[in-house]
């Protein structure tokens, strides 16, 4: 448009202090355009077009170009010119893929480079002719709603011409796909390549339709050969690995070059193909091996691709199997008896271990652990409850040499968690309470400590009811200590216990101990002394009470002299009965021993047996052998206890009988009796030290007879 001119002379002359005011009138004819504009210009931009697409320089600037284009648009051709130039772009396209169709590559790789290499032109053509006709673009294309952008308009010229030749499009697709598909055969391809083709038909709208839907059947088939022909020749492993590390590599390509949109749909495809459809082979075949080996390597990468199909409730049905089998094979195997909690407690640590690691902590898998371990532990009716009973009795005496408070403690209560799952509760109870007995009448705790606090372990998982009886028995020994100290702090311990024994009594209520029959023995006359005297003492105390002796529950330390020196011996009380006989004779026959002790024949021969045919053997017999018989002959291979001591009994003994005796005829009974020389001073001194102990007295009126006192 010409600048502004001012129209004849306008200006006229005001009175002083007005305005002037200047009045502009339009052209007096409208400006028109050349006739031949149109024409002139769009072949000026044809030109232009035909170089871009034949790669050869453009004529004019692109800022003359980009004025022509605009100076069309503002005199109303931009309808024209988008159509000529939509016709000019859509002659060029379809001559390049009509090239393409005609191509001789000598392979896949080789059409896929030109493939590519149409495409990184056609966009790269189309950027710039969009740059030309930015004005059109920004423009007419935005006002007018039934035609595309310049780029888009490029796209589906493309698309079209592409859709239209069949054969390149499949060629395309067929060429990524055997791209792909030797990938997974390990070959190394060019994953750029592939990555700009795809993008190509993600931009041209034909990836979904024209190259997933096929990957995917591709990807099917393939993963189908390969895992029936894998699950067939490798362990269940390998075949796991093999499995993981295809998994990986699948979400490694949708990184690298296939759309996100298609990795939902590619990995259910490997998962079902090589998962899903072998999980019941995988399981029973490769499942127990594992766990059986304790590969919770393996084991946890069976649990996370398991979770990838849904198979973990089958995955923990397998386990719970497992358990219960192998479980039940070892409780049902009596050899095994002997270190069975033991072996119970590493197959349960070694499961806890695999359902920490492998299987995450899976609640449901720890409950499955347990359902497992308390059906197989009782299947074998009272055995498992009697020897968790008996371990526990085990540590409770210390355990194993060398073995720390900590260590019995931690014992202790995985014992206890096995213990949970038994179901004869009752019968554990039991054995606990005659194992606890003993511990407590024979002085064989470890620690009280230890055995108060698994009274309260017991208390808290069964309720007080079942640890009253136990918590009595512990209240027993108490008051038996108490009533023990003050016995022999008595004037009659002083004066009335035999001489050179040191004895104690537990008091025991009936309905807190276990129920033991009566079995009875003659007792050496020292220790039914002694029986008396603390029977009087506690009936003194204590009236209307009816004391029952349970001397098989009886427990003695004896001084043995044997030929290295004197020693001690811990045995029981008819252990002591027969060893006591060997006082005054030096041997004696079973039919002898079973006169003098009393004891029931089959507690006898038991006893004998343990003295005479053990590791330690403070008695020999003859014939020897194994078994006790009617004509076995018992001998003494030691001297039992010393001299002094024999003497001072032997001494008692007399006297206890006679009440008075003279010296001489005292000393001829000693001899009698006495199976071992002695002299006349030895025996006096004995005397003097019994009438020191106030247990003789001299006579008032004959100091050569002996009074005994009661």
């Amino acid at each position: 448009m010409p600048p502004l001119q001012p129209v004849g002379n306008r200006s006229q002359t005001k009175p002083q202090g007005s305005s002037k005011k200047l009045v502009i009138k339009p052209l007096k004819s409208k400006p028109s355009l050349p006739a031949d504009f149109e024409i002139k210009t769009w072949t000026r931009l044809q030109d232009a077009v035909q170089a871009v697409h034949a790669q050869t320089p453009v004529a004019c600037s692109l800022e003359e170009l980009y004025r022509a284009v605009e100076d069309m648009c503002l005199h109303k051709m931009a309808d024209r010119l988008y159509a000529g130039l939509q016709q000019a772009c859509d002659q060029h396209t379809k001559a390049q893929i009509e090239k393409l169709a005609g191509s001789q590559a000598a392979d896949e790789v080789l059409f896929l480079r030109q493939m590519h290499g149409c495409w990184e032109e056609h966009t790269s053509q189309m950027l710039t002719i969009r740059s030309i006709f930015l004005y059109l673009d920004r423009s007419y294309v935005l006002s007018a709603s039934s035609v595309r952008s310049l780029y888009e308009m490029g796209l589906q010229q493309f698309r079209t011409h592409l859709v239209h030749h069949a054969e390149v499009l499949r060629k395309t697709i067929a060429g990524a796909n055997q791209l792909i598909e030797a990938e997974r055969q390990g070959e190394s391809v060019d994953r750029q390549l592939l990555a700009h083709l795809l993008r190509m038909t993600s931009a041209l709208g034909l990836y979904d339709d024209s190259f997933q839907a096929g990957f995917l059947e591709h990807t099917h088939l393939f993963y189908r050969a390969e895992s029936q022909r894998l699950i067939q020749e490798v362990e269940v492993a390998s075949y796991l690995e093999h499995c993981e590390r295809r998994i990986q590599e699948e979400y490694e390509r949708c990184q690298h070059y296939l759309e996100p949109s298609t990795r939902r749909h590619l990995i259910k495809v490997v998962e079902q193909q090589l998962l899903e459809a072998h999980m019941a082979a995988l399981l029973n075949r490769g499942f127990d091996g594992l766990m059986a080996e304790q590969r919770t390597q393996d084991l946890a990468r069976f649990y996370t691709l398991a979770a990838r199909v849904q198979a973990l409730p089958a995955l923990k049905l397998r386990l719970k199997d497992y358990i219960r089998t192998s479980g039940l094979a070892l409780i049902m195997d009596e050899e095994k008896d002997k270190d069975m909690v033991q072996l119970l407690l590493e197959m349960k640590s070694n499961l806890d271990d695999i359902v920490q690691q492998a299987f995450q902590k899976n609640e449901g898998f720890a409950n499955a652990l347990k359902e497992a371990f308390e059906n197989f532990i009782n299947q074998r009716q009272n055995k498992p409850a009697e020897l968790i009973a008996k371990f526990m009795d085990a540590q409770l005496k210390g355990g194993s040499k060398g073995q720390s408070d900590e260590q019995m403690e931690t014992d202790l209560d995985k014992a206890l968690m096995l213990f949970r799952y038994i179901s004869g509760k009752d019968v554990f109870e039991a054995f606990y309470k005659k194992d606890l007995a003993k511990r407590l009448l024979l002085g064989r705790s470890a620690s009280v400590d230890a055995e108060k606090n698994m009274i309260t372990k017991l208390k808290q998982e069964c309720g007080a009811q079942f640890t009253n009886k136990l918590e009595g028995m512990f209240k027993d020994i108490d008051l038996s200590r108490d009533i023990m100290v003050s016995l022999k702090q008595s004037s009659v311990a002083k004066s009335k216990f035999p001489l050179g024994i040191d004895m104690n009594v537990s008091i025991l209520t009936s309905g807190f101990w276990p129920s033991y029959p009566i079995q009875e023995g003659t007792l050496p006359a020292e220790l039914n002394d002694y029986q008396a005297v603390f029977r009087d003492f506690y009936l003194s105390k204590h009236s209307g009470r009816r004391l029952v002796w349970h001397n098989s529950l009886g427990t003695c330390v004896l001084k043995v002299q044997f030929r290295k020196g004197l020693k001690e011996l811990q045995v029981s009380l008819f252990q002591t009965i027969i060893l006591m006989l060997f006082n005054d004779t030096a041997e004696m026959s079973f039919s002898d021993i079973k006169a003098a002790t009393g004891i029931e024949d089959r507690e006898l021969r038991r006893t004998l047996q343990s003295l005479a045919c053990g590791k330690l053997r403070p008695i020999n017999k003859a014939p020897k052998g194994r078994d006790v018989d009617d004509n076995d002959v018992f001998f003494l291979q030691c001297r039992l206890l010393d001299r002094q001591y024999q003497i001072d009994a032997a001494i008692v003994r007399i006297m206890k009988t006679r009440k008075t005796l003279s010296h001489k005829l005292l000393v001829n009974e000693l001899v009698v009796q006495l199976k071992f020389p002695i002299k006349g001073a030895d025996l006096k001194k004995r005397i003097e030290s019994l009438i020191d102990r106030e247990y003789l007295e001299r006579d008032r009126d004959n100091a050569q007879v002996y009074n005994y006192l009661a």
